[in-house]
């Protein structure tokens, strides 16, 4: 139903009036009818107790909004509360509930509200923090840069995590002691292209034709300019040219020998804020609204470091030159191009090892006396399995709600084994078919381990990451004075049981009856993700029921309620997660404007993976830079 009918009907129904919005400054005008009317008396009844000024519960002070719901700054607020009023999770049950018809003129006034976020007005593509080569997209660029895949970066200090992710310019600070690191790699870089003559000769092509100064001098300069534009990924300014070859130069006068004249560049550039940052020129007085569309080459950058965590290859400097990657159809022809390229790799490695926190895995110890069958091949078996089948969501292109419906999966003897498959043959990976009860990622060994604890599973922590990472409904902070849930299962009854006592006090169960209903789907899996009938002496009970009735049994019930009743919030939620990652900052309200047409765009293409990609690098968040004043 599009937006304009539903506002038709809503205001048909209830008589309530659309807040509109100033589309030149954002400001929203309210509207007495709906919010006003409807939504502040509801939020007085039955809000105001827990979520006010003074004492604002979760951070939500309801009070502040009398006039207006200030939709283009807290639209996901108040979808969150359509979501928890409808689904009876709030207000929480020991409180005087809203009648049927209460909750219904609430639900039915927000959604008028929220009709009024205005995508069509100003231009709001947010502004990047200069972002830090963070330690993989160090590596993957000096590979690149000089065909040396050295992996200095891990003896760099680790990286901030914002986000969920490591690629936060936000959080990309350069402590002293990197810049420490940054030099010695230098050197030890330098070195090692001199090491090998023809390495050398590759990187500075250039080579004087006869032995006067002046051939020399040209060869020189044009080395320089070669080396130093691939390692900043755009022309070198004829400033910056004569920086260097002053360098070069001063190291000539000192008598040294030619390789050390140019290890000298070979430091200078790589240790140069132009290598180390990705920079992006601000928007000028004459940009109009404060908002640039980026060039060529920065375009290039944003591409390659998204798709590759690498600096641009040949081709795409070269259309950046020619002005062509700017134009919308070069952009699509080689997003897609880069996603079967095998550097497309870093998504896996980088986008889901860190969405999937697969990069956790490998530091995961079961109880060794509870699972002793459990060991480092198993673990790393484990990981590898994920990554494999993320890879062949990108490179086959395939329908992003396989992520929770694929009925394939890949194993080696080792994986085939724990999960009780026919034995495969060989000793590598093989593409396999997997039995009743394992459907999608979530039934992959390695998020079951994820969301378990050393001795038993925890349905609360699958429940949670499911929430986080699966439909982005990341519930609160448990209450502070709520104790966790204890060990020993088979004293206190089954974890189900258990569990069923954990919820009798409201303020947990409020987050709970959602969460721990998703991780009991998954109770048919041990806590490092083989199948079980049994938890100790008590008969296994996968079923669950989430608000608003939606029962389900097992693993394959719960895939199928995600896929059928929860498809769209899954394919924003992914969306989310790879806008975030591809821009390298939060997103904001504004932003949800890309998450609803790269969601519509995935609805046109059979959901294919690369149309998400497609809708992201196309988009002006992705595309255009804003001022500080616009955005800040």
């Amino acid at each position: 139903m599009n937006a304009l009918k539903k506002y038709k009907i809503v205001a048909a129904t209830c008589g309530l009036l659309v807040a509109s919005c100033n589309v030149g400054h954002g400001e929203e005008i309210p509207a007495p009818d709906s919010f006003t009317g409807e939504v502040v008396p509801f939020l007085k009844a039955h809000c105001y107790e827990c979520h006010n000024s003074e004492e604002p519960e979760g951070g939500i002070a309801f009070d502040q909004y009398k006039q207006t719901a200030n939709v283009q700054q807290d639209y996901d607020l108040w979808e969150q509360v359509i979501r928890l009023v409808n689904e009876h999770q709030m207000p929480p049950a020991d409180q005087p509930q809203p009648s049927m018809l209460e909750v219904s003129k609430l639900s039915l006034a927000l959604e008028a509200v929220l009709e009024s976020f205005d995508c069509s007005a100003d231009k709001h593509p947010g502004r990047v923090t200069v972002r830090r080569l963070n330690k993989a997209e160090y590596n993957n660029t000096i590979r690149d840069l000089t065909g040396l895949d050295l992996n200095l970066a891990a003896g760099f200090p680790s990286d901030d995590v914002g986000e969920g992710f490591d690629n936060i310019g936000d959080v990309l600070s350069l402590p002293p002691i990197l810049l420490e690191k940054y030099i010695e790699a230098a050197y030890v870089i330098a070195d090692e292209i001199f090491e090998d003559e023809a390495l050398a000769k590759k990187i500075f092509p250039h080579q004087p034709g006869s032995d006067n100064l002046l051939a020399q001098a040209q060869s020189a300069r044009l080395n320089i300019q070669h080396f130093a534009s691939r390692a900043f990924r755009r022309p070198v300014t004829q400033d910056e040219q004569v920086r260097l070859f002053t360098i070069m130069r001063d190291a000539w006068g000192q008598d040294s020998e030619s390789e050390e004249i140019y290890k000298t560049v070979v430091v200078a550039a790589l240790t140069s804020p132009h290598f180390l940052f990705r920079i992006e020129k601000d928007p000028s007085q004459d940009d109009a609204n404060g908002i640039r569309k980026l060039d060529g080459f920065e375009l290039a950058s944003r591409l390659s470091y998204f798709l590759w965590s690498s600096m641009p290859d040949q081709r795409l400097l070269d259309l950046a030159k020619t002005g062509k990657l700017t134009q919308r159809d070069v952009l699509v022809a080689e997003a897609k191009r880069m996603l079967l390229d095998p550097k497309a790799s870093a998504i896996v490695e980088n986008f889901a090892g860190q969405w999937l926190q697969l990069r956790d895995v490998t530091r995961l110890e079961p109880d060794p006396d509870l699972f002793p069958n459990f060991d480092d091949e198993l673990q790393a078996s484990m990981r590898k399995e994920t990554e494999l089948f993320f890879q062949a969501m990108i490179s086959e292109d395939r329908n992003v709600l396989e992520f929770l419906t694929a009925d394939f999966t890949y194993v080696n003897q080792r994986l085939a084994s724990h999960y009780g498959l026919q034995p495969i043959k060989g000793q590598g990976f093989q593409r396999v078919k997997l039995s009743k009860g394992r459907r999608g990622v979530l039934t992959h060994a390695s998020i079951l381990m994820l969301t378990s604890n050393p001795t038993r599973t925890s349905p609360v922590k699958r429940g949670k990451w499911i929430l986080d990472n699966i439909l982005a409904e990341p519930p609160p902070p448990p209450p502070a004075d709520v104790p966790e849930l204890e060990e020993g299962i088979e004293t206190l009854g089954s974890l189900r049981e258990q569990m069923e006592q954990h919820r009798s006090n409201e303020s947990c169960a409020v987050c709970h009856r959602t969460m721990d209903a998703l991780g009991f789907g998954l109770e048919n899996f041990d806590a490092i993700g083989a199948w079980r009938e049994r938890d100790g002496k008590f008969e296994i009970d996968a079923s669950g029921e989430l608000p608003g009735g939606i029962s389900f049994d097992g693993a394959d019930g719960l895939m199928q309620v995600l896929t059928d009743r929860k498809s769209e919030q899954f394919c924003r939620c992914l969306a989310q997660k790879l806008l975030t990652y591809g821009l390298g900052r939060g997103l904001t309200s504004y932003d949800r404007c890309v998450i609803n047409d790269a969601y519509e765009q995935l609805k046109a293409s059979g959901y294919r993976f690369s149309e998400l990609v497609v809708s992201i690098v196309t988009s002006d968040p992705f595309m255009m830079r804003g001022s500080v004043s616009k955005d800040d």
